[in-house]
């Protein structure tokens, strides 16, 4: 191993991350093997993440016998099990025992007109997107040299690095529910078709659209809410692009009606006549919920796009009505936030912690609080009048309580990015409302600080030690086994690591064991 010399006192904590679903026996049988290899390498703990860990109260004898297996066999090989608890930013698990307790953005004051018994979503004002024939492209704003017309369609070939992209500027209303349809082709094409809704200085877009490298005519969704925007600009195209074909028709755009509503009380529908008469659920118009919401495919799980529940009424066509709601919002590949102002969040993260103290009882125990996207917007946020960042400290705070209390003396651990000025504690951060600066307060000297942001590893691991957090570096991420002498370096200066992890997300388990040789050979 070149460069990797002059060994030290071994760090206190040697892991690897590890997330699998362990109801599955076979995932079961290849964490084994993998705990085996880790033990072998001279690793001494393992992160244990499982989505079902937050809902222990529905799992099977079959699930506890597996979690049983594992304990055995860590004991057997002095490794440490530290589970992940409290998925505050990837909610899925906790969301599936309630997913109306999803962070929601606002919907304020949309006309809904009725017609034959239901009232729809109607654009005030008009929006469009003069696609149609998107090959005529003198509809459009701009477009980039490599964009041409193709029939009806347009065409994007071999970008090769070069942003393929065309543009349209789009008047929108604020705090609306937008949802933009496009057909998709693509032949051997290479790289992420993306369409974003760009409004400085955000993006109001982040979810992927899941186009295929080779596939005939697909229809493709996103929906987004303008937020306080009255413009938006709204791109189809790819900005990493390398060989192949990709070609975009038929782009259109609508106000979404109630896709993904969320109900609670501090998330409430309001519906009023154009004039101002308040409406009562139940009476002047049925009960209004969303069943495709958080439970499609399965538990949990939110689609980007799906037809709206109806608000059918007896009320005479032509009634206006201005509908305010707040509904849930996919961030790239299905990502959801849970709402941490909701008194239920609290109660479900205790039961969660209490549950996977039972199955385990660990001594370390892993906070999952990572890349919090949309927080702040919804009325249980918002009428506690803090910043984002206070209402993040606030909630990890809390749940490092629940931790103690649950486990008193286990040693408790967070990933660094929502609490690291230097990563993502920062104003501006996805659909975040305000500033998550001093997100950091909410944790206390004694919580262990992940570090993963390698590009800001010496900021970040100083940020943290003058704070007086020890820290661990979490290395690898798919990336060259050796980077982890730079952070090690970096770690010399901050001087207050204490343990490294083979970090990986796309189970890339072959450079195990070369990076435990570098961390055991570190200069």
């Amino acid at each position: 191993m070149a460069g990797c010399a002059a060994a030290e006192e071994p760090l206190r904590d040697r892991w690897i991350y590890v997330s699998r679903n362990l109801w599955v026996d076979k995932n079961v049988d290849e964490v084994e093997a993998l705990f085996r290899r880790a033990a072998k390498a001279g690793y001494n703990g393992v992160l244990l993440a499982d989505s079902k860990f937050s809902r222990l109260a529905d799992m099977d004898k079959r699930y506890f016998a597996n979690v049983d297996r594992l304990k055995k066999v860590a004991e057997e090989l002095k490794l440490a099990i530290v589970p992940a608890v409290f998925p505050v930013g990837y909610s899925e698990g906790l969301l599936s025992r309630d997913p109306n307790l999803a962070e929601a953005l606002p919907v304020r004051d949309a006309l809904f007109v009725v017609k034959d018994g239901v009232a729809r979503a109607v654009a005030d004002p008009p929006v469009e997107l003069k696609g149609g024939d998107m090959s005529d492209l003198k509809k459009w704003d701009w477009k980039d040299d490599l964009v041409v017309a193709d029939g009806g369609a347009v065409l994007m070939k071999d970008p090769k690095g070069r942003n393929a992209r065309i543009v349209q500027k789009v008047k929108v209303a604020p705090f609306r529910e937008y949802h933009v349809s496009v057909r998709v082709k693509t032949e051997n094409f290479r790289g992420e078709p993306r369409v974003a809704v760009l409004a400085e200085p955000r993006s109001l877009n982040h979810a992927n659209l899941g186009v295929k490298p080779t596939q005939d005519w697909t229809t493709h969704h996103v929906v987004f809410n303008s937020l306080e925007e009255t413009e938006v600009g709204i791109y189809l195209g790819v900005w990493d692009g390398d060989t192949g074909s990709l070609w975009w028709d038929d782009a259109r755009i609508e106000e979404a009606g109630p896709v993904n509503l969320v109900r609670r009380d501090g998330a409430p529908l309001v519906v009023t006549a154009d004039g101002g008469l308040p409406l009562v659920e139940g009476k002047d118009f049925e009960p209004v919920a969303d069943p495709r919401m958080g439970t499609v495919p399965w538990p949990g799980s939110f689609e980007v796009w799906h037809e709206p529940p109806p608000i059918k009424t007896s009320l005479k066509d032509g009634t206006r009505l201005r509908v305010s709601y707040f509904h849930a919002i996919t961030v790239h590949d299905g990502q959801v936030m849970i709402c941490p102002s909701e008194p239920k969040t609290l109660e479900l993260l205790r039961d969660e912690m209490k549950r996977v103290h039972a199955a385990f009882g660990a001594k370390a125990y892993f906070m999952s609080h990572d890349e919090i996207r949309v927080l702040g917007w919804d009325d249980a946020c918002a009428r506690r009048n803090m910043p984002c960042g206070e209402i993040l400290a606030d909630n990890v705070r809390k749940c490092a309580k629940i931790v103690r209390d649950v486990a008193p003396g286990a040693r408790v651990f967070v990933w660094s990015d929502m609490f690291d000025p230097n990563h993502n504690a920062r104003t501006f951060y996805y659909l975040v409302k305000d500033d998550l600066s001093c997100s950091w307060e909410g944790l206390d000297k004694d919580v262990i600080v992940a570090c993963w942001h390698f590009d800001k590893r010496a900021e970040s691991l100083k940020w943290f030690a003058e704070r007086g957090h020890k820290t661990l570096i979490a290395g690898y991420y798919d990336a060259a086994p050796k980077n982890i002498l730079k952070w090690l370096e970096a770690g010399k200066a901050a001087g207050s690591v204490e343990g490294v992890m083979y970090t990986t997300w796309e189970n890339k388990y072959e450079e195990m064991e070369e990076f435990a040789k570098c961390v055991e050979q570190r200069q």
